[in-house]
C-alpha cells in the first residue's frame, strides 16, 4: 500500500511538472519548428486574396503571407514552409494531431473554439475583421434578406457560417433550406449551377469568389451582415511559447505600419536605430537593445527579418486586397486604430 501511494504521488508530481514546463515555455512546438527548419502551415488554398494556389503551384494571399511572416520570424527563412491544404472540417483535427504546426486559414475567433472546453486552441490577434453576407444573382430579383424566405441557400458544412445562417434566419422568422458542401469551391459551384438562390460566406470570401466569375457584375452581395467574423491564425492550446511568438509577430506587422517601417526601408530604420541611442523605443522594437526576441524564443532581430521578408500589415493588405489587387476590398475597419479602424498593437517593452 505505501508503495502504491508513493507511485501515485510520483506520477502526479511528474504530470504537474510536465504541465508547468509547457506553461512556462519549456517544451513547445516552436522548438520543433526551429529544429526542423520548416514550418508546416495549414491553409485553404482556394480563396483568392487570402489563400490561393495558382495553376503554376504558387500560393498567395493574406493568410499565406502570414505563414511566411511566421517562418521568417521563427527560423529566419520566409520560404521554409510546407503548406497543407485543409477543408473546414479537417483543420482542427490537423492541428490536434500535429499534422500542422499552426493554422492560417480564414478561421473565426470565437469562444467555443478558444475555450479549453471547446476546441481548446490558442488564437493570435485578429488579422482581418469580416462579417458574413449573402450573394445572389441579379436575375433572381432578390434585393434584401427577406426576399429569401422559402428559398435554398448554399453553405459550407461544419463552419460557423452554417450556424450564423441558421441563427440569423431563425431570428427573422425566415424559412429556408440549406444546401451543404464541404468547402467554398463546392459552395460556389452549387450556386453557379443554380442549386440555390443564394450562397453565404464571409463577405471577403464572397468578393473573392465573385472576382473569378465570368461576369461578376451579374451578382450582388446583399447589404445584410449576418455576423461578426474576426479572422485570426491559431495554434494548439496549451503551448504558450508558440502562442506568444505568433501573437507578437502579428503585433510586429501592425507596429511596423504605425511607425512607417516597410520592406523597402527597414534597413534604413535599422541603421538609424544603431546610430541614435536616444531612440529607445525603436531600438527595442528592432532588437538593437533589450532581449524582447529572446523572451519569445526568437532571435533578437526577428522583427527586422520579418519586415524585410514580408513588409508591414498595410503592405500585406494592399498586395492582396488593395484597390489594385485582383480582389479589391475596402480596408474599412481593418485600418490602423489611429485612422479609425480596429488594428492596433500593445507596446514592445
Amino acid at each position: 500500500m505505501p508503495f502504491r501511494t508513493l507511485w501515485v504521488s510520483l506520477a502526479a508530481a511528474l504530470m504537474l511538472q510536465a504541465c508547468a514546463t509547457l506553461g512556462e515555455g519549456g517544451a513547445s512546438r516552436l522548438g520543433l519548428i526551429q529544429q526542423r527548419q520548416t514550418l508546416r502551415c495549414g491553409v485553404s488554398g482556394k480563396i483568392p486574396g487570402f489563400s490561393f494556389l495558382s495553376s503554376d503551384g504558387d500560393y498567395s494571399g493574406l493568410d499565406i503571407d502570414l505563414c511566411r511572416a511566421f517562418a521568417a520570424a521563427f527560423i529566419g527563412d520566409a520560404d521554409a514552409i510546407e503548406f497543407r491544404q485543409l477543408t473546414a472540417p479537417e483543420r482542427f483535427t490537423a492541428l490536434r494531431t500535429g499534422e500542422i504546426d499552426l493554422l492560417s486559414r480564414n478561421t473565426t475567433f470565437n469562444l467555443s473554439r478558444d475555450a479549453a472546453g471547446g476546441n481548446g486552441v490558442s488564437f493570435a490577434p485578429v488579422v482581418f475583421h469580416d462579417g458574413q453576407g449573402l450573394m445572389v444573382k441579379n436575375a433572381r430579383g432578390i434585393r434584401r434578406i427577406d426576399d429569401l424566405n422559402g428559398e435554398t441557400i448554399c453553405v459550407g458544412s461544419g463552419t460557423t457560417t452554417e450556424q450564423n445562417l441558421n441563427d440569423a434566419f431563425e431570428a427573422r422568422g425566415i424559412a429556408y433550406t440549406p444546401i451543404k458542401y464541404q468547402d467554398l469551391n463546392q459552395v460556389v459551384a452549387g450556386y453557379l449551377q443554380g442549386r440555390c438562390a443564394a450562397m453565404t460566406s464571409d463577405r471577403s470570401q464572397l468578393a473573392a469568389a465573385r472576382s473569378g466569375f465570368a461576369d461578376p457584375k451579374q451578382h450582388q452581395i446583399l447589404e445584410a451582415v449576418l455576423s461578426k467574423e474576426p479572422l485570426a491564425p491559431l495554434s494548439a492550446g496549451g503551448d504558450q511559447r508558440l502562442g506568444d511568438a505568433m501573437r507578437w509577430v502579428v503585433y510586429a506587422l501592425i507596429t511596423a505600419e504605425e511607425l512607417g517601417i516597410t520592406k523597402a526601408n527597414v534597413g534604413d530604420w535599422l541603421d538609424k536605430a544603431n546610430k541614435q541611442t536616444e531612440l529607445t523605443r525603436l531600438r527595442r522594437f528592432l532588437g538593437v537593445d533589450g532581449d524582447l526576441g529572446l523572451k519569445l524564443g526568437l532571435e533578437a532581430d526577428f522583427v527586422v527579418k520579418t519586415i524585410a521578408a514580408i513588409g508591414n500589415y498595410g503592405e500585406i493588405y494592399n498586395r492582396h486586397l488593395g484597390p489594385d489587387s485582383a480582389v479589391p476590398i475596402p480596408r474599412g475597419i481593418n485600418q490602423l486604430y489611429r485612422d479609425g479602424g480596429a488594428m492596433t498593437a500593445p507596446p514592445f517593452q
